[in-house]
């Protein structure tokens, strides 16, 4: 710069003679020390002409010498004629460079890569607060050198070979090129045999074809597209770099490159007489193109080394060159930016004597909305409005606020493409079309007479007069070749404020740009854009946020059991956010282990024979997940393990002369395994050799053993690292009478290493150090913390000036800063209760180039939006610490566990126990989460997590929440025998975990849940030794009672909480509890009635679901309930501690549990669900039975007889109450009980019958607790 002339720089403005552009050279003190435009605002520049195109590697810049002005921060445009000028932007899109902060200082840059450029302009954005703009620039470079061809879109350059045809397996094409239209061929070039390959630019994109196959042996197979770039049609220049070795493609296009391989079987490419460059012309007619040819510029096209350009300048013979020329030629269209959705402009007049108008123009922009143009019609009392609407041109006719006429044409005009539009005023019609479609017609009832004026864009802030309403956003995009009444718009004319008025433009500039270049958006989301941000879509990808970065599935089976989840097929993600999809696997969740387990394609048993050790038989194994994912999966595993079936006669695992293996398996990665289930990895052996009971001690195998009869080697493997099993080979089979099967199960594998992964700090100078955080454009931190300290650092991780930290900042709040390039970060969670509570919390904390987040536990969730101009790049080159900081200051006093970046577990365990002050484990789980183990589980602490143990629940499963169901037929009952007084104190350290003995007091605590549709019913009786009772039954209409009988000298207790129809075939749940003389239905509403005694069911006797017979002291009613017993489902019943139904089903066989009739494990909650056609009865024969152990043939046919006689017996029975009842009307004195409202009453008769086949009703689960 500073030897170039005073005419190599020009400028926006000057603030006087001696602050003229020409002073801006760097380090220069002349005139007023640097240049100072005459306004301060972001409409001004300064230029520089550096009289040829160079290659620019770096600027620097300065303030004004001796003054307060400066410039903080600019922009820095590029142009190779002073027109048409480009933004540039480093690597990670950023548009602004930082200034200075003083007059005199000086800031280097050097650019991310260099530009071929011949004018340079400087654009402050912000300057020195307390001053003015001021600046002093300096470029570093070097000098450029091309060969230039233009192509006029007729033309091409033909390079031919000396020979007919070429074969290369390797190939390197390279090139720039800048186009004036989106579409056109650069390279082609094709063989007789089908090979070919083309370089074109489809709708502003290359797209690279290429096929190497025999199109007629092959066809389709090798064909390989490859796309990339966007928005090249910008008239600027662009670089390519095609690398081919064999099968292998590296496609570049601007330092943005994808990797890609061809199909089929053929490595080289075969091109017939020529390569073109430009078109693809038709053989035997010059001039004839089968597509669209380039038009615009390339410069050093080299094919293999060739200099393609420099041989058509030459005049070689091999090239031949059709209406090409070797000077750039520049377009003449001008662009505009309307920079603002809100406030951009453009008013220009028009002539009031025209009675026509026309208008055309070209536009480009990612919006979807958006008002391109409105002009008032007769003389302003009709308005015409063109609006971009859901990506598509609407017409509007405004002839008042309640008429208007529309047109609506185009699709999808959003795209980012140059579309063009053209619209008609004149006579009784107005036309509008797009991209030379034909045009569509609206009618007017009167001549249509123009306004005074046409406004492109929103309503301009300084024109107030015009009655401009803001219908809708205003355009924000490019805009060019705009023509009214055929006289082009001079908008050099427009700047300078001689045509029109305008607002927030920016002109000789297209500022679209492609934020979908490169694709933010992760795991196969979608971008979409608009003008200033992106969005991703990702519906159907299992992730999830922002950047679809989030996986919505667990990691594990085992995170799958802590949510409560029951056996079953699940998608799991092992690696999170990481790059490897979910997969599915079926979850075995038992009460002491989840086995994890994956299937393949072959899980029956295989025979072999005729196979030997040159052809042996092969069986690969295709899981249902891929190999990194099971990779990941075992990995994560505690332990994992295969079974292998083998079986053999006459069939040798191992040569018994040298040990060479003659069968043999592939582990996981490929390596052949010679070792068999149940041995040590490394050593030929079998399981039979481990046990020491082989059949034959001279071998290590059974089958080595080489017998006639059949032999088994099976076992399992159970070495994590080589599983799983991917091919098997069986190789001596090929004898007489030899012969071989085996099966090879599926993958097994349990627990979750990483879950519970855990270590304790417990000096604050300690931390744990791992490699440096690998976060550069999203990072998610997970973790989990208990601590009593008030303060202390989780993580951190420092970069030269980036950094990430997240931390415990006071007793309840966590923080999460962090610095990408734009300043410091901080979002903030502040917890209402103290969180060093030394119980566990969750803290995730995610950053993406679109936001910030941070969750903990169940707050609400603070995100911050990142500026959509900002640093995407976070860079770091520490190590990463956890648990304190590189200072050692501010260290963590607690527990870490499950910490998890970017879907990966840093293994704490492991560190801790090489680190001082840092120590495995974190003992502790079921004191500080109190919601692990459910409905009376007892939470059992382990080394590494915990169990829940549901010997006192009525639930079962991991988590004491899978319900325990059982279906009742007519006769079955379950009764459960409490130990005498004696027995229990004898027996008491001996009763089993499941069955134990309850002992008596004035307090009985009941639920459970049913459905039925049978009335009379009886749900649960109490007996005691001293004709005391309890009993819960459905009276005749279906209500609810509750009986108590404490005194057998007095009437019973007789209570109806309900007196609507519970035997309604969906499902109810029951709570009672009582206390002395007080019993609570619902102790949440504090529902309460009161009993006439307070006196306790003494030595209870036994309880009893389901039908009873025989009992002595019982009343009628609950007798008549009795014997009708109940038909339906019970779920879940708890009485005390005791749950019998639970036992009932654990414990067949017991003493204590005595079953009658039939009855069938089920689950209530899917029998509410069910259709209503079916019957209890129809669900009841899937189920498992349980019948008493001591059941016989001969009782049974016994128990047939039996219940013929009771049937007859009964039948007489109750004809004879009948005619008894009509003579007398038996009354009962009911217990007077006064507790508020609720007084217990007798329950009137009801003669509602049981139908035992009727539908039921559509299913809702009531509770009475």
């Amino acid at each position: 710069v500073s030897a170039l002339p005073p005419t190599s720089f020009q400028s926006s403005s000057s603030s006087s003679k001696s602050q003229l552009p020409y002073f801006a050279k760097l380090n220069r003190r002349d005139g007023g020390g640097g240049w100072a435009p005459e306004q301060t605002d972001r409409l001004q520049w300064l230029q520089v002409d550096l009289r040829e195109r160079v290659e620019v590697t770096a600027v620097a810049t300065q303030g004004r010498f001796g003054s307060p002005d400066w410039v903080t921060s600019y922009m820095l445009l590029y142009s190779d004629t002073g027109r048409a000028w480009k933004q540039f932007r480093q690597e990670n899109n950023i548009g602004t460079f930082p200034g200075n902060t003083n007059s005199d200082g000086t800031v280097h840059h050097k650019l991310s890569h260099s530009i071929r450029t011949r004018f340079l302009r400087f654009l402050p954005v912000d300057w020195s607060p307390g001053g003015w703009m001021g600046l002093r620039v300096e470029v570093y470079g070097c000098a450029y050198k091309s060969d230039v061809a233009d192509f006029n879109g007729r033309s091409s350059l033909l390079y031919r070979f000396n020979q007919k045809s070429t074969s290369t397996v390797k190939d390197v094409i390279s090139l720039r090129f800048k186009s004036q239209r989106a579409d056109g061929v650069l390279v082609h070039g094709e063989g007789q045999r089908g090979d070919y390959i083309t370089l074109e630019l489809h709708k502003g994109r290359l797209a690279l074809h290429i096929n190497l196959d025999d199109a007629k042996m092959h066809p389709s197979s090798g064909h390989v597209s490859v796309f990339l770039g966007s928005l090249l049609d910008d008239q600027h220049w662009h670089s390519i770099l095609i690398e081919r070795f064999n099968k292998q493609i590296n496609f570049t296009v601007d330092r943005l490159t994808k990797h890609v391989r061809t199909g089929g079987l053929d490595e080289s490419l075969e091109v017939d007489y020529e390569l073109s460059f430009g078109g693809i012309p038709l053989p035997g007619k010059p001039g004839t193109f089968l597509r669209k040819n380039f038009h615009g510029c390339m410069e050093n096209l080299y094919y293999n080394g060739v200099n393609i350009i420099d041989l058509a300048k030459r005049r070689k013979p091999q090239i031949y060159s059709g209406n090409v020329t070797f000077t750039c030629s520049e377009p003449q269209l001008v662009s505009v930016t309307f920079l603002s959705s809100s406030s951009s402009s453009l008013s220009l007049p028009l002539d009031a004597a025209t009675e026509t108008l026309s208008v055309t123009f070209q536009f480009r922009t990612w919006n979807r909305e958006g008002m391109l143009l409105s002009t008032w019609l007769r003389r302003e009392s009709e308005r015409l409005l063109l609006l971009l609407v859901h990506g598509q041109l609407r017409l509007t006719h405004h002839r008042s606020a309640l008429q208007s006429s529309d047109i609506v044409i185009g699709q999808a005009l959003s795209d980012g493409q140059w579309h063009m539009v053209s619209i008609s005023v004149g006579g009784f019609q107005v036309s509008l079309s797009v991209d030379n479609e034909p045009p569509s017609t609206m009618q007017l009832k009167d001549i249509a007479q123009p306004g005074r004026s046409v406004l492109i864009g929103g309503c301009p802030s300084v024109l107030t007069n015009q009655g401009c309403r803001k219908p809708t956003l205003a355009y924000q995009g490019c805009m060019r070749a705009v023509i009214i009444n055929n006289q082009p718009i001079n908008f050099y004319l427009v700047q300078q404020g001689l045509l029109g008025n305008y607002s927030k433009l920016q002109f000789d500039i297209c500022g679209i740009r492609d934020r979908c270049l490169p694709n933010y958006c992760e795991h196969d989301g979608e971008c979409s854009q608009s003008w200033n941000a992106f969005f991703c879509d990702c519906s159907g990808t299992g992730y999830t946020g922002a950047t679809c970065h989030n996986s919505i599935f667990e990691p594990s089976c085992e995170a799958h059991r802590l949510t409560g989840s029951a056996s079953g097929f699940f998608s799991i993600d092992p690696d999170g956010s990481g790059p490897l999809k979910s997969t599915v696997v079926y979850c075995n969740i038992t009460d002491d282990r989840v086995w994890t387990v994956v299937n393949h394609n072959s899980t029956e048993m295989v025979r072999v024979q005729g196979s030997s050790l040159q052809k042996p038989h092969v069986m690969k194994f295709n899981y249902s997940t891929s190999l990194e994912q099971l990779r990941t999966l075992v990995g994560r595993s505690e332990q994992c393990q295969q079974e292998v079936v083998y079986l053999c006669r006459k069939s040798r695992l191992f040569n018994t002369w040298d040990g060479t293996p003659l069968s043999w398996w592939l582990d996981r990665a490929g390596e052949r395994r010679t070792y068999w289930g149940g041995f040590l990895p490394g050593v030929q052996q079998c399981a039979c050799s481990l046990d020491e009971n082989c059949i034959d001690m001279n071998h290590f195998c059974n089958c080595d053993a080489d017998r006639s009869s059949w032999e088994n080697d099976t076992g399992v493997l159970s070495y994590k690292e080589h599983l799983p099993v991917t091919e098997i080979l069986v190789g001596d089979t090929n004898r007489s009478g030899s012969e071989a099967i085996y099966r090879v199960g599926s993958l097994h594998c349990y627990g979750d290493r990483f879950l519970w992964n855990a270590a304790s700090f417990y000096q604050g100078s300690s931390y744990l150090h791992f490699p440096t955080l690998q976060a550069v454009l999203s990072v998610d931190i997970s973790l989990y913390f208990k601590t009593t300290a008030p303060s202390g650092v989780f993580l951190e991780n420092l970069g030269t000036k980036d950094f990430i930290r997240v931390e415990l900042s006071a007793p309840s709040v966590v923080t999460f800063t962090f610095d990408a390039g734009n300043g410091p970060v901080v979002l903030t969670v502040k917890s209402h209760v103290p969180l060093n509570d030394k119980q566990w919390h969750y803290v995730r904390a995610e950053r993406n180039v679109k936001e910030a987040s941070l969750q903990v536990d169940q707050l609400p969730l603070r995100f911050l939006e990142a500026p959509s101009e900002g640093h995407t790049h976070l860079q770091l080159n520490s190590q990463l610490f956890i648990g304190g900081t590189a200072s050692r200051q501010r260290g963590f006093l607690g527990c870490i566990r499950s910490l998890s970046i970017n879907g990966m577990t840093l293994d704490l365990e492991e560190r801790a126990k090489m680190t001082p002050g840092v120590s495995s484990g974190c003992p502790g789980h079921c004191s500080s989460q109190n919601s692990l183990c459910h409905n009376r589980g007892k939470c059992i602490e382990k080394s590494s997590g915990y169990v829940c143990d549901c010997t006192h629940s009525a639930y079962g499963g991991p988590s004491c929440k899978k319900e325990v169901s059982v279906s009742f037929e007519s006769g079955s009952s379950v009764t459960y025998t409490f130990q005498e007084p004696f027995s229990v104190m004898r027996n008491h350290s001996r009763q089993s975990s499941a069955i134990f003995t309850q002992s008596s007091n004035s307090r009985e605590s009941i639920a459970f849940s049913f459905l039925t549709t049978q009335t009379p019913a009886m749900l649960l009786t109490i007996n005691t030794y001293h004709q005391q009772y309890m009993a819960i039954i459905l009276a005749h209409n279906g209500s609810l009672q509750i009986w108590y009988r404490l005194n057998r000298d007095k009437e019973p207790d007789i209570f109806t909480p309900t007196s609507f129809n519970l035997a309604n075939g969906e499902l109810h749940r029951v709570q009672i509890h009582r206390e002395g003389r007080d019993m609570y239905i619902d102790k949440d509403t504090n529902l309460k009635y009161s009993l006439s005694t307070d006196k306790e069911l003494i030595t209870i006797r036994s309880l009893t679901l389901g039908k009873v017979t025989g009992r002595a002291g019982v009343d009628e009613e609950v007798l008549q309930a009795g014997s009708r017993g109940f038909i339906g489902c019970l779920s879940s019943v708890q009485f005390n501690h005791l749950a019998p139904l639970k036992a009932a089903i654990l414990n067949r066989g017991s003493s204590l549990v005595n079953v009658l009739g039939n009855l069938v494990e089920s689950n209530c909650g899917e029998l509410a669900d069910k259709s209503s056609s079916r019957s209890l009865s129809d669900t009841g024969s899937r189920g498992k039975k349980l019948t008493n152990a001591a059941q016989s043939d001969s009782a049974v046919i016994g128990g047939l007889i039996a219940a013929v006689v009771l049937i007859t017996l009964c039948a007489v029975a109750v004809m004879t109450r009948f005619l008894y009842r009509h003579r007398h009307e038996r009354t009962r004195q009911m217990a007077s009980v006064k507790e508020k409202d609720h007084q217990p009453r007798p329950e009137l008769r009801y003669r509602a019958e049981l139908d035992l086949h009727s539908a039921m009703r559509d299913s809702r689960k009531e509770y009475f607790i």
